[in-house]
């Protein structure tokens, strides 16, 4: 089955890059619970519970807007995410740790608890984008272009989807990134990009 990456995006410490293109560079070093929310207001996205969310599914979110500005609608049953990870959710384990470490001063936060997971990362993906296929995060390095390449080749040969989130998202208190690419088995003359999806798929030279 031939796949193409109809779109990609990238959001790192000093830019957003997508399909190509900077979107955002953040000239004043700002740490990303700044310019996260900066590139939110430059994006126009009206979706409030975004400020309620760590700051990794701030990032998967981000990404996956970029990915999906062309797209109208889809069918959520034909669209499967896969993702790589390295830090997991540490970040938020952390702030969660400092509040139940001191006994005399035990104050858990339910809002800082309920993203003690990675998964909580593409359970916000899947609500906002209404993707009802398979989602699921695994622990890597970096960015494993072979093994997300079987494995999202695999998806689609055996479910029939129509569209896969794949990439890499990682964020820690000194570093972050999230590198995404839209894997489509569908004809789309609209998509921004029209790119064959093999295993150099990361190696996207614009």
């Amino acid at each position: 089955m031939q796949l193409q990456i109809q779109a990609h995006s990238i959001i790192t410490p000093t830019s957003v890059q997508a399909n190509g293109e900077f979107v955002l560079n953040n000239e004043e070093k700002h740490p990303f619970n700044l310019f996260g929310k900066e590139l939110y207001r430059h994006l126009s996205i009206q979706y409030p519970k975004f400020f309620k969310m760590d700051e990794l599914s701030q990032l998967a979110f981000l990404g996956t807007h970029l990915l999906t500005m062309h797209i109208e609608n889809w069918d959520g049953d034909k669209v499967a995410i896969v993702l790589g990870n390295k830090s997991s959710s540490l970040s938020s384990d952390k702030r969660h740790y400092q509040s139940i470490a001191d006994r005399s001063n035990y104050f858990p936060s339910p809002a800082v608890f309920v993203y003690t997971l990675p998964n909580i990362m593409l359970g916000e993906m899947c609500i906002r984008y209404k993707v009802t296929g398979e989602n699921t995060c695994f622990i890597m390095e970096q960015l494993d272009v072979d093994f997300l390449h079987t494995y999202v080749q695999h998806l689609f040969e055996a479910e029939h989807y129509h569209y896969c989130i794949t990439g890499f998202v990682d964020y820690s208190d000194s570093s972050y990134i999230a590198e995404l690419y839209l894997v489509s088995s569908q004809k789309d003359t609209g998509a921004p990009l029209a790119l064959d999806f093999d295993k150099n798929f990361n190696q996207i030279i614009f």
